[in-house]
């Protein structure tokens, strides 16, 4: 397994570290306030429930926050949220995809209408785009104090398909019934995973010229800043 920096060029981030806090915590909610749409508030009789409640421990989202948010599902006013994708062509033959969770379609419609007027790109239809993409789990494990060989050992032991190494970090790719198991074993031999979750891997990258690179940054950046966008993937690669 070997690999170039896939973490680089899958999604380009400003102020990385904050924005995708806030983007992970604005994600649990959703996913915990669906839960509890769909199956009520009763943490035991709630299998998905629990398991976007532990999902929140683990990123350290505060307790407070996590009981409000169930009372706050609880009430007939709230509307449940609907997972679903939309999928772009942005400049120099780029696919984009963003990953949404919203409770009103109509408003990130809307939204993705006055990206693409402001920052340019074109909705495609469904499947153009994402065809060219594998739905994998990526996790990012900082080098200091973790023997390269051991870890690649572990990991090809349970199930990963790519090994990258960077600058500062290891990246693991596995398939998305990996995912959770290489993870476990890595966090069992006392490593911390820096970054792990499920994201569309592209089968192919996409070489642009400067120009087009920017203007695709530009609207990748405005699409990031949209409150019912969770991520967004492309296969530009970046320099």
């Amino acid at each position: 397994m070997a690999g170039h920096s896939k973490w680089a060029n899958m999604k380009h981030r400003k102020d990385r570290a904050d924005r995708k806090k806030g983007k992970i915590f604005s994600r649990i909610v959703k996913e915990i306030m669906s839960a509890v749409k769909q199956g009520g508030a009763d943490l035991k009789s709630n299998a998905k429930l629990r398991t976007a409640v532990q999902k929140a421990k683990d990123a350290n989202l505060p307790s407070e926050n996590i009981e409000r948010n169930i009372k706050k599902a609880s009430s007939s006013d709230q509307q449940d949220y609907t997972s679903m994708s939309y999928e772009l062509y942005g400049f120099g033959g780029v696919g984009i995809i963003a990953d949404i969770m919203t409770d009103n379609k109509n408003r990130i419609s809307s939204d993705i209408r006055i990206a693409t007027n402001k920052c340019g790109g074109t909705v495609a239809t469904p499947g153009a785009v994402a065809y060219n993409f594998d739905r994998k789990g990526l996790i990012r494990v900082l080098k200091e104090g973790v023997k390269e060989g051991d870890l690649f050992l572990l990991v090809s032991e349970q199930g990963a398909d790519d090994f990258a190494v960077e600058e500062d970090a290891y990246l693991i790719t596995t398939p998305i019934e990996a995912f959770v198991q290489v993870k476990a074993a890595i966090e069992g031999m006392g490593i911390r995973c820096e970054e792990a979750e499920l994201a569309m891997v592209p089968k192919t990258w996409v070489e642009v010229s400067d120009e087009d690179a920017d203007a695709n940054i530009a609207l990748i950046e405005w699409l990031e800043n949209l409150d019912d966008v969770d991520a967004v993937y492309h296969n530009m690669r970046v320099k």
